[in-house]
């Protein structure tokens, strides 16, 4: 059975941090492409950074240089560093794994007050 479980979100004010992680299990985590994602209401879910399996990453353009995805294969886990936070930033943020088969976590509220 497949899990993706978020943790790390919050409420933070503006220009704040938070790091989120994702604990994965029953996938093969060390080959898979992880990815945080994000939705607000009323909009598709949007890409915020990848990471391969190789290490490999791609960010999002409004989120370069603020934020920082890493993977820590011997925990399975991924880890999404968000500084420099912004209001517009607020969304809920889901974990991706993609390998065989695509799979979600259930997403952690972040909150980013002005």
């Amino acid at each position: 059975q497949v899990q993706l479980v978020e943790s790390g979100g919050g409420l933070v004010q503006d220009g704040g941090s938070l790091r989120l992680s994702c604990a994965a299990s029953g996938i093969f985590f060390n080959i898979n492409t992880m990815g945080w994602y994000r939705q607000t209401p009323g909009k598709q879910r949007e890409l915020v950074a990848t990471i391969t399996g190789g290490g490999s990453t791609n960010y999002a353009d409004s989120v370069k240089g603020r934020f920082t995805i890493s993977r820590d294969n011997a925990k399975n886990t991924v880890y999404l560093q968000m500084n420099g936070l912004k209001p517009e930033d607020t969304a809920v943020y889901y974990c991706n794994s993609r390998g065989y088969g695509t799979y979600w976590g259930q997403g952690t509220q972040v909150t980013v007050s002005s």
